[in-house]
C-alpha cells in the first residue's frame, strides 16, 4: 500500500509539473499585453492576439505551410502581434526584453523548420507577424523598389508587372514566400545564373535593432548591412523594409518544360547535363532568352543536342507569365492570383540541401532513383538548380551567402506527406537518402543553403544562449568562412543575444 501511495504522489507531481510548464508559456499573455499598451496606448490591442482572442488560432495557422514543426512543438505563442506601425514593433521588443520572452518574426511563414512561428526548445515566445508591413513602391525611372518585410514574392512580382513590362527581379518562384525570410537567406531563383541572387541587388534596408532604433544602411553601418543580406533571419533585428535594384528583361522571353522518363534515357541525359549546366549560356534557365525560340534552339542543339529540344517544346511569353508558369499556374490565369497569401498546399514536409562540385556518375544517379522509388507512396523530390554565370563571378565573401564559384548545381531534397503518424518514417527515409549522397557532394564542410533550413545539421543548446563551438557545427555548413564574420557582427549589434532561435548566429560572449 505504501508503494501505491508513493506512485500516486509521484504521478500527481509529474502531472502537476507538466501543467505548470504549459501554463508558464501562456500565463504571461495578459502581462505582456499590458506592457504593450503602456508603451503604445490601447491602439496596439487591435493588432495583438492572445489565446483568449477568437482570431488567435486562425492568425497563427494562416501562414503555416509546413504542418510538421507545429505538430512536434506543441507550445503556442504567448501573443501574436500583426503591427501596422514601427512603434508597435518597438514596443514588442521592449516588452519581450523586459519579460524574458523570445521573439519570432514571421514574413511569409515558409521557414522549413517553422522557426518563425514555433519554438522547438519550448521557450515562451511571441510572434511578430509582418503581414501588414507589405507595401511596395516602384520607381521605374531609377529601376528601384522599396519593399516592406512582410510582402510576398508574388506581391512584388505583381507590383513590378503593373509598372513595367521590361523590369523584373531575381528571386524565387513560390509566390507566397515572404521577402523577409527569402532575402535574409540569399534568394536563389530562375534568373540567378543571369543576375545572381536577390541579395546581390539589395542596396538599402531598414532594421529595428535590439534597442528599438530604426536604422538604414548609413546608420547601421556596412558590417550589419553585409550580415543581413544572406546571414539568415531572426538574428540581427527585425528588418522592416528592403530597397532593391530592378533588372532589365525583354518583353518576350522563351520557356520550355521537357519531361523525360528513365525509359527515355533520363539517367544519361542528366549525367550529360552536369557537364554543361554551369557552363551553358547564362541566359538559359534564367527566364531571359533575349533571342527568342530560334536562338534558344541553336544554343541548346549546340550545347546539349542529346536533349532533343524542338520548337514545339518552347513557348514565348512575358516575364510575368513565366512567373505564373514556373509557379504551376496556367499562363492564361489572371496575375492577381499572385496576390494570394494562402499557401498553395499544407502538408507535412521535410527539406534538405546539398551542393555538387563534380558530376555524379551514372551508377550514382541510378542509386538515387532506386532510393526514390522506395518511397513510391509519398511525394518526393530532388531538384537540381544550376550554378555558373553571374553566380560564379561574385566573390563568396561579398555577402554571407558563400556558395559561388566551384559549384555545378544545388540539390533540394523534399519529402511531403499527409498524416502526422508518418513523420518518423518519412524523416528516416529522407535522412537515408541524404546519407547516401554524402560521397557525391561537397565536403569539409558539407555545404547547405540556409533558406532550406535543416535542424538535422545542428541546433543551439535547445534554444538557449548558444556557444560559438556548438553553432559553428551548422554555421560553417551554411556560411563557410563567413560564419566567423557573422559572429563578430552579432557580438557588436546584439551582445546579449536577444534575437535568437535554434539556428541563430551567436555572439562571442555566449
Amino acid at each position: 500500500m505504501e508503494t501505491s501511495n508513493t506512485s500516486f504522489i509521484l504521478a500527481y507531481f509529474i502531472l502537476l509539473l507538466v501543467i505548470q510548464q504549459v501554463e508558464s508559456a501562456w500565463i504571461n499573455h495578459d502581462v505582456y499585453l499590458k506592457c504593450l499598451q503602456s508603451q503604445n496606448s490601447n491602439s496596439i490591442s487591435k493588432v495583438a492576439y492572445t489565446p483568449k482572442n477568437s482570431s488567435y488560432s486562425s492568425i497563427l495557422l494562416s501562414a503555416e505551410q509546413n504542418l510538421r514543426p507545429a505538430s512536434t512543438s506543441p507550445l503556442k505563442p504567448t501573443l501574436i502581434l500583426t503591427p501596422f506601425h514601427e512603434s508597435h514593433i518597438q514596443a514588442a521588443i521592449y516588452c519581450a526584453k523586459k519579460q524574458g520572452i523570445q521573439i519570432r518574426v514571421r514574413s511569409g511563414g515558409h521557414d522549413y523548420e517553422g522557426l518563425s512561428y514555433t519554438s522547438p526548445s519550448k521557450h515562451p515566445f511571441v510572434i511578430v507577424d509582418l503581414r501588414n508591413f507589405s507595401s511596395i513602391s516602384i520607381d521605374t525611372e531609377s529601376s528601384t523598389a522599396w519593399i516592406q518585410g512582410g510582402a510576398t514574392l508574388g506581391e512584388l512580382y505583381h507590383k513590378i508587372a503593373e509598372k513595367s513590362k521590361t523590369l523584373a527581379f531575381a528571386a524565387g518562384v513560390c509566390p507566397t514566400v515572404g521577402v523577409g525570410g527569402h532575402f535574409s537567406g540569399g534568394g536563389y531563383g530562375m534568373m540567378s545564373r543571369k543576375f545572381g541572387l536577390a541579395v546581390d541587388h539589395i542596396i538599402d534596408a531598414k532594421i529595428i535593432d535590439v534597442n528599438g532604433r530604426i536604422l538604414d544602411r548609413q546608420s547601421m553601418g556596412e558590417d550589419l548591412f553585409w550580415a543581413i543580406r544572406g546571414g539568415g533571419g531572426g538574428t540581427f533585428g527585425i528588418i522592416i523594409a528592403w530597397k532593391v535594384e530592378l533588372l532589365p528583361v525583354p518583353e518576350i522571353i522563351t520557356v520550355f518544360n521537357l519531361t523525360k522518363t528513365l525509359g527515355q534515357n533520363a539517367t544519361q541525359l542528366l549525367h550529360k547535363w552536369q557537364y554543361i549546366a554551369d557552363k551553358i549560356d547564362p541566359n538559359l534557365l534564367a527566364q531571359n532568352n533575349k533571342c527568342g525560340v530560334d536562338e534558344l534552339l541553336s544554343v541548346m542543339n549546340r550545347s546539349f543536342p542529346e536533349l532533343g529540344l524542338v520548337k514545339e517544346d518552347c513557348t514565348e511569353m512575358s516575364w510575368i507569365e513565366s512567373i505564373l508558369f514556373f509557379a504551376g499556374f496556367a499562363t492564361s490565369e489572371s496575375v492577381d492570383v499572385l496576390l494570394s497569401r494562402t499557401p498553395l498546399g499544407r502538408v507535412y514536409f521535410k527539406g534538405k540541401s546539398d551542393f555538387v562540385k563534380q558530376p555524379i556518375s551514372e551508377n550514382g544517379l541510378e542509386g538515387i532513383w532506386k532510393r526514390m522509388l522506395e518511397e513510391a507512396d509519398g511525394l518526393v523530390e530532388m531538384e537540381f538548380s544550376p550554378y555558373g554565370g553571374r553566380l560564379s563571378e561574385i566573390s563568396e565573401y561579398a555577402t554571407p551567402f558563400p556558395h559561388r564559384a566551384g559549384n555545378i548545381y544545388m540539390i533540394h531534397y523534399a519529402a511531403a506527406w499527409n498524416n502526422s503518424s508518418e513523420i518518423e518514417e518519412k524523416l528516416t527515409w529522407i535522412r537515408r537518402l541524404y546519407s547516401y549522397m554524402a560521397s557525391y557532394v561537397s565536403s569539409s564542410p558539407r555545404e547547405a543553403y540556409v533558406n532550406y533550413r535543416d535542424l538535422d545539421l545542428g541546433v543551439n543548446n535547445d534554444g538557449n544562449h548558444p556557444s560559438y563551438k556548438v553553432a559553428s557545427i551548422w554555421g560553417t555548413k551554411y556560411f563557410k568562412n563567413n560564419f566567423e564574420r557573422l559572429v563578430h557582427v552579432k557580438t557588436e549589434v546584439d551582445p546579449s543575444d536577444f534575437f535568437r532561435n535554434e539556428q541563430s548566429i551567436p555572439p562571442f560572449s555566449s
